[in-house]
């Protein structure tokens, strides 16, 4: 996918804020006043250091001079500008690439997340989570077209990747930084990177959120994404739940194969006779290429087990965000003595 990303904002690049708010954008433009109007309004009182990063997917619309206009004279604001409409998650992924902040909250942009839930999440991290889900409870969109569908899919998505959580399709989550940063993301797989950070031993919690009905604009959404959610679900149960050791897995496929192989050669060398069981003078041509097979079967899921693990290895992504889970805690700790 290529980008084109520009920092509008003249902060400094050095400074690491409390908060960065994430925001995919597309054709938006009358929400975007009044969703900054609401981000100043909730974040301001709280005296965090924050900055909100504005991620345009290709608009066409008006949308990206509407942001050059709201960024002028507020260094807090960054615009980031995909050269085509890439998708949410290309969008979320652009937005981690250049924020800077301790935590990070993703939101959408059409005014339907409530920026005033963001300093209940941030609370609810400093509790000991790694990420806090947005829950709506009381959700404003059509039953048949927007609440079924997505109330069959969270059921799915909770019971393959084993993270209960009501509500995966909803955006405002909130994150440490590290959780993030370590993961590489492509089609829809936004919703699921609770279950792919899980993996890694984040700890990911819940909480109700307000959710309002959209005001202006139209739904990027429909059902006809479902299909791509469901593919994109198969693929993160594998990077979940094999990707930590999978040469225990490919070798739990490959015994048996090479086991069956070795059955089929005994039947393929002996041959029976009415004093028993005797070397075959001539091999069973059937049972002996069948044995063949099978044994190089079972050696090319071992020896791709092998692979899988090296790959692992090298990239050090667990290893990295093991550590990393260990660095976001105790800074937490530390406080907490403090104020003891």
């Amino acid at each position: 996918m290529k980008t084109e990303t520009a920092r509008v904002a003249t902060g400094s690049w050095a400074h690491m804020p409390d908060l960065s708010l994430v925001i995919p954008i597309y054709n938006e433009i009358e929400n975007l006043a009044p969703l900054l109007s609401s981000i100043r309004r909730s974040l301001e009182p709280t005296e965090l250091d924050y900055e909100v990063v504005l991620v345009d997917d290709g608009s066409t619309d008006g949308t990206r001079e509407e942001l050059r206009r709201c960024s002028r004279g507020d260094d807090r604001l960054v615009l980031v500008f995909l050269r085509g409409n890439f998708g949410q998650t290309a969008a979320m992924a652009a937005g981690f690439d250049i924020c800077r902040g301790r935590n990070i909250v993703t939101m959408d942009g059409d005014l339907q997340n409530d920026p005033q839930d963001i300093p209940n999440m941030l609370a609810q991290l400093d509790e000991g989570f790694d990420i806090i889900c947005g829950w709506r409870k009381d959700r404003q969109d059509r039953a048949f077209t927007r609440k079924l569908p997505s109330w069959i899919a969270n059921r799915m998505i909770s019971i393959m990747t084993g993270v209960s959580i009501h509500d995966t399709g909803c955006t405002l989550k909130a994150y440490r930084s590290w959780v993030v940063r370590k993961l590489h993301l492509y089609s829809d797989m936004h919703r699921f990177i609770p279950a792919l950070a899980s993996g890694v031993g984040a700890v990911v919690g819940e909480v109700p959120v307000t959710h309002h009905a959209r005001r202006y604009g139209e739904s990027k959404y429909g059902i006809g994404r479902t299909f791509k959610v469901m593919t994109d679900m198969l693929v993160i149960r594998l990077l979940a739940r094999f990707a930590a050791h999978p040469v225990r897995y490919f070798a739990i496929l490959s015994i048996p194969t090479f086991l069956i192989a070795m059955a089929l050669t005994f039947v393929g060398l002996m041959q029976w006779t009415s004093t028993g069981i005797a070397l075959a003078s001539k091999w069973d041509i059937h049972y002996m290429t069948g044995a063949l097979v099978l044994g190089m079967t079972a050696m090319n899921l071992f020896m791709l087990g092998l692979l899988a693990e090296l790959s692992v290895n090298v990239s050090r992504f667990f290893l990295l965000a093991g550590f990393e889970i260990r660095e976001s805690q105790e800074p937490k700790a530390l406080s907490r003595g403090r104020s003891a």
